[in-house]
């Protein structure tokens, strides 16, 4: 069991096939959801759910991946760890990994390279290719820039921490919802359940349609040389990175709905935090180029 809380312990490995010892607090996660059966469920579970979704989505789409992968805006130091912090609570393992893998996926997008195109299945896109043996490890190289950062090597190293933490205080919010609004008939457990449980699974999941569907089902605004597709349904649940073909032709663009109706909720809440002084320099193609170059 040591090995789920300090990921030194494992090694690197070349191999493909699924590590399965790893993979059992992710199979515990989603079996965990089975108790909405036993705690039930109420109004205010499905807000705590919903709230714990969204404000973990824009940790993993504004700073896992604008930030930590493409650097498509500046931060403190502060800043920095506060996301990374609440990033790795979406239990989508430590920032370093997440942007290392993601950053080697943009070189080598739809190739034989990539370690998740969905011309290798829809199965190995969407969840297999996390859950093997070779891509475990944290390729430190791909990060030069972060790992100089000791919170962000801890985290990275310790990424299962977060989560039991975020668990916790969700757990808080149940026993104080319980104890002084029990008229909203909402549990502690079932504030748990929904609100990191159920909300972690489909919050996971959706990110990882950015992989298996974001390639396959959409438009093309951009002729790149992969199979990227913009999705305005993907858009909607994972706060804008359905705009997925035009992430691929400005992979350093802060803001990646492109046109008016294009809808980039992390955009503009991290247009919002550059104007309280939060973040700054925030990358983006002007108006000329992206005519430009489209289709």
């Amino acid at each position: 069991m040591r090995q789920w809380f300090d990921n030194k312990i494992v090694g690197a490995d070349s191999g493909d096939e699924v590590d399965w010892p790893r993979v059992i607090p992710y199979i515990l996660l989603h079996l965990s959801c089975l108790f909405v059966l036993v705690v039930g469920v109420s109004w205010i579970a499905i807000a705590v759910c919903a709230a714990s979704y969204f404000v973990r989505m824009f940790a993993i789409t504004a700073f896992y991946h604008r930030y930590f992968s493409h650097k498509s805006f500046k931060t403190s130091r502060f800043m920095q760890a506060i996301f990374g912090f609440l990033g790795a609570t979406a239990t989508q393992r430590g920032p370093l990994w997440w942007a290392a893998h993601h950053r080697h996926h943009h070189k080598h997008a739809d190739t034989e390279k990539d370690s998740h195109s969905p011309r290798d299945g829809f199965l190995r896109s969407h969840t297999l290719w996390f859950l093997n043996k070779k891509n475990f490890a944290t390729n430190e190289d791909r990060v030069k820039d972060l790992v100089k950062y000791k919170e962000l090597r801890w985290l990275d190293r310790y990424d299962i921490v977060p989560p039991i933490i975020y668990a916790f205080l969700v757990l808080m919010v149940g026993t104080y919802i319980e104890h002084v609004h029990p008229e909203l008939g909402a549990t502690k457990w079932q504030i748990l359940i929904w609100g990191y449980f159920v909300s972690t699974v489909v919050l996971s999941h959706v990110t990882f349609l950015i992989n298996s569907l974001a390639h396959v089902w959409g438009f093309r605004s951009f002729e790149t040389n992969d199979d990227s597709r913009n999705n305005p349904l993907l858009a909607l649940l994972t706060l804008g990175e359905g705009w997925h073909n035009n992430h691929h032709q400005f992979p350093s663009s802060v803001k990646q709905g492109l046109r008016w109706w294009e809808l980039d909720i992390s955009y503009y809440l991290l247009f919002m935090m550059e104007k309280l002084g939060l973040i700054w320099d925030l990358r983006k193609p002007d108006a000329a180029k992206i005519q430009e170059e489209r289709v």
